[in-house]
């Protein structure tokens, strides 16, 4: 659950982003901008995934 918020919020907030600020810029803009968005999610997620693995801490 926690990876399909972060991927729906991540695609919302950088969807919001390229109408407000690239509206006035040419379509290699607008490719680079989505490039590197769609590859950023993945180091969230990757922390998440992680987390999600590790083992409990054993107690005493």
């Amino acid at each position: 659950m926690l990876l399909v918020a972060l991927v729906v919020i991540y695609a919302l907030i950088a969807s919001a982003i390229a109408v407000t600020r690239l509206a006035e810029y040419g379509s290699l803009a607008h490719f680079l901008f989505f490039l590197l968005s769609g590859l950023l999610w993945v180091l969230p997620a990757m922390g998440i995934i992680k987390w999600l693995i590790m083992e409990p801490p054993q107690k005493g």
